[in-house]
């Protein structure tokens, strides 16, 4: 496999940057269609005619794949698509915060090559500002620390009414 291509689809991943790991994906078609080719050669050489659109076709095959994947990553990422397993993670980390009663939105989104958090958490009604303010920062630390890529995280703080404590599992939308 060529050296060249795996470092591109890796360093890729790591940085958040879907067009190098697409350009990484295209090295490494062009170096196994290209050995591919040989391999055709070899056969039509050796007798078997039929090895060239043999190899043709399966050329064409893993071209469509890697088209297809690398397409799909692109056009996930115009869209804002970000793997749910890391929106899960986020949702999570939130929620285990300190003073987070729950978490009334979170929403992770690209740019460019890096991601930037919105969330809203709950809190106590009866907390001061300060200590409210102190458990936005909390949140936000926390998300910087556990979440690859995050660049840039707004935390929303809302009280939740005496009247909704101790529901589990139901969010409040207030406001």
């Amino acid at each position: 496999m060529n050296l060249v291509a795996v470092y591109r689809i890796r360093i890729g991943r790591r940085i958040g940057s879907a067009a190098l790991v697409a350009d990484g994906l295209h090295t490494r078609t062009d170096g196994v269609t290209s050995l591919a080719v040989v391999l055709g050669a070899v056969g039509v050489m050796a007798g078997f005619p039929l090895a060239d659109p043999l190899v043709g076709l399966a050329i064409t095959v893993a071209i469509l794949l890697v088209l297809r994947s690398a397409g799909c990553d692109i056009y996930g990422r115009l869209m804002d698509a970000v793997d749910p397993a890391l929106t899960t993670l986020a949702t999570e980390v939130v929620k285990a915060t300190d003073g987070v009663l729950d978490a009334q939105y979170l929403r992770l989104r690209w740019i460019g090559h890096r991601i930037s958090a919105e969330a809203g958490i709950l809190v106590d009604a009866d907390l001061n500002l300060d200590t409210a303010h102190n458990i936005a920062h909390d949140v936000e630390n926390r998300l910087f620390n556990d979440i690859p890529m995050l660049s840039g995280a707004t935390i929303h703080v809302s009280p939740l009414p005496p009247v909704c404590r101790g529901k589990s599992n139901r969010t409040v939308h207030v406001g």
